[in-house]
């Protein structure tokens, strides 16, 4: 059985019944884990075997855990930092700051590795132009040169732990107000304002970024429809100019920020034909069960070997994890003082050159 386009939620801390026939369908192919789902590492290694050994090829296994304020894992998992503060130490020493960027990365990875997941997703590159809600301290930093410089050292502190890095929110999410999960957000620059937006994605990807996730932020001057949605977003602009050959993961289609495209299946069938290879379908059971029975996407091989690259390449048990010098030298960065003046964005500075 191959992997399904679509990422789904489950109930608890453990697989019920209903969980279990709902996993054995071959239109899924990836769960997403949330706070509910996690009592401590113990119990959510069980889990992990548990959803693997549903089926064979194994379902891959994700979470948001970025750390500040979206770490849904927390007792027994180190207390990750919002990524605000891997720039503010940037600002300071930016040797240091790189340094802390690849060790947290690391550290983020190797636990959940060690829990038995296959991805997080991050690092967040969205710029802090100030005025997001939703991202804020998310964000790495107001220039996109040291976004990109801060999420590469960060996406191979994960490759280092033996996990794929994801990117987001293509092509950016950091410039609008509203907040996607609750509405429709607009930003009306146009394609060649968002150059320093996209600048993050260029250096990753060509450092060898595995994935990106696409937001539901719709950009009139360039689609009539939100970048999850385009073609002329994810085919032209991400695979084509870009040149990204990883994963592209649709954000939420449960989220608010997608209802403008119609009802779930309308919203799948769209994304699949702009060029998303994973449709995240969250805390909607009724309706996730309605689409299995309508949805009917053609089969992939090239999107089947892209999400084959999302699995896990290493790990180890996390007692023997937070046993390791390793696992102690990267918690270090933990009491780094970050007591640093709060980022500013400088309009019309948002790339002043460098790596």
């Amino acid at each position: 059985m191959s992997l399904g386009p679509l990422m789904v939620d489950i109930a608890g801390t453990s697989l019920t019944a209903a969980d279990r026939e709902l996993l054995g369908h071959p239109l899924i192919g990836s769960v997403i884990l949330f706070s509910r789902n996690f009592a401590d590492p113990q119990q959510l290694r069980a889990l992990s075997r548990e959803v693997r050994a549903v089926r064979s090829p194994a379902l891959l296994l994700a979470v948001d855990h970025e750390g500040g304020r979206v770490q849904r894992f927390r007792p027994g998992f180190s207390a990750l930092p919002a990524a605000r503060r891997i720039g503010l130490r940037f600002d300071r020493d930016p040797k240091q700051g790189l340094a802390m960027a690849r060790a947290l990365g690391w550290l983020m990875a190797a636990e959940l590795l060690g829990a038995g997941l296959d991805f997080s997703f991050a690092p967040c590159v969205d710029l802090d132009y100030g005025l997001s809600e939703i991202i804020g301290d998310r964000a790495l930093h107001a220039r996109a040169a040291a976004v990109a410089q801060l999420a590469i050292a960060y996406m191979h502190g994960m490759r280092d732990a033996g996990m794929a890095a994801t990117a987001k929110h293509f092509p950016g999410h950091g410039a609008v107000v509203a907040d996607s999960h609750q509405a429709l957000p607009v930003d009306r620059r146009e394609l060649i304002d968002l150059d320093a937006d996209l600048l993050p994605y260029r250096r990753l990807i060509a450092n060898g970024l595995p994935a990106v996730m696409v937001a539901h932020v719709l950009f009139p001057a360039v689609d009539a429809v939100p970048a999850s949605f385009s073609q002329r977003w994810i085919t032209a602009v991400l695979r084509g100019e870009l040149q990204f050959g990883g994963a592209v993961f649709a954000d939420d289609l449960s989220m608010a920020g997608a209802a403008a495209v119609g009802d779930l299946q309308a919203r799948a069938e769209q994304a699949l034909r702009a060029g998303c290879d994973v449709l995240p379908v969250c805390n909607d059971r009724a309706g996730l069960e309605r689409l299995l029975d309508s949805f009917r996407p053609q089969a992939d091989p090239a999107s089947q070997l892209r999400l084959v690259r999302m699995r896990r390449r290493s790990s180890c048990d996390f007692e023997t994890l937070t046993a390791s010098a390793a696992w102690r030298s990267a918690r270090e960065w933990l009491a780094v003082d970050t007591a640093a003046p709060e980022l500013k964005f400088e309009p019309g500075g948002a790339d002043p050159g460098g790596a």
